[in-house]
């Protein structure tokens, strides 16, 4: 079995999904890099580019309950004992459609330790003038109701502009508080007004540090939800669909050979531990589907 990655192309657009996994690891235009990227065949560095499903962010100690029942997901963040990031990180998608400027991979979650009802899941990349749109899919297989969420995790990049010489823009009104050793939520998230966590206009990522989730992403006048990362002379958008309510942003100091640090920004359906809090879950009937979309988009 082949392991190469998948390409599709649009004009001066080129983007590159992992065959392991269906994460974003490329997308540029005109050479000009609007993601970080690594190279094919290595295992994402700090989650880039990864598809989060049916859960994004962690489950606490890896446990939860769902129909009087105790749920127990393997802990795959060993320093703090949490379940992360979902199922379907290790899986080969398989290809439903593809073409030079489009591919749609699938793949299912079966029942397993910890996760009790069948899902299929798919992800739609599309290049088109107006950049990258990425649209996710779940499809209740079982015979039963199921929580989920879905989110995945882009480093948008503003061109080859310095972390430091960028300035990020959320979409976001509230914040959730987390303790600083576990990355738990500590209580109900609040507004971020008059908080270090504003970033509703456009700020400097010098001095930044940040792993967060916000919440209270609001649509703009497009009915859609807008964050962006720019600098002087370039700059990217992150857009979605208000299902995509949460965002999580991250500032690594490191990331591959970018020694300078990168921002993630993460497009999220609920928070963190949302299968224990309940917040932003969506429940799907057995047959149901649901479906919703973000992308990127340069900016001049």
């Amino acid at each position: 079995m082949t392991t190469a990655d998948y390409e599709i192309t649009s004009g001066g657009a080129r983007a590159v999904i992992t065959r392991i996994g269906a994460g974003l690891r490329v997308f540029e235009v005109a050479g000009v890099p609007y993601l970080e990227t690594f190279p094919e065949g290595e295992h994402p560095p700090l989650g880039a580019g990864t598809v989060l499903v049916p859960w994004p962010n962690r489950i606490n100690k890896g446990v939860w309950h769902w129909e009087g029942t105790e749920q127990r997901v393997p802990v795959n963040e060993p320093e703090r004992g949490h379940a992360i990031h979902g199922l379907v990180r290790d899986h080969v998608w398989e290809v439903v459609q593809q073409s030079t400027n489009r591919i749609m991979l699938a793949t299912d979650i079966p029942v397993q330790e910890g996760w009790p009802i069948a899902l299929h899941t798919t992800i739609d990349y599309a290049l088109d003038d107006r950049g990258l749109s990425v649209t996710h899919g779940v499809r209740n297989t079982g015979n039963a109701p199921v929580p989920f969420g879905v989110g995945t995790h882009p480093y948008p990049r503003a061109g080859k502009t310095n972390r430091v010489d960028c300035r990020l823009q959320l979409s976001a009104s509230t914040v959730l508080p987390l303790d600083p050793d576990t990355l738990m939520p500590t209580g109900p998230a609040v507004p971020v007004e008059g908080t270090d966590y504003d970033f509703r206009e456009p700020r400097s990522l010098v001095g930044v540090d940040l792993d967060q989730p916000f919440g209270g992403c609001f649509p703009g006048q497009d009915g859609l939800i807008h964050h962006r990362l720019t600098s002087e002379h370039c700059g990217v958008e992150l857009w979605a669909d208000p299902a995509f309510r949460w965002v999580q942003a991250f500032t690594p100091g490191e990331f591959a050979d970018r020694g300078d640090g990168v921002v993630a920004v993460e497009p999220m359906t609920c928070p963190p531990d949302a299968l224990n809090s309940g917040d932003g879950l969506i429940i799907i009937a057995p047959g149901e589907s649901w479906s919703a979309r973000w992308g990127l988009l340069p900016l001049s």
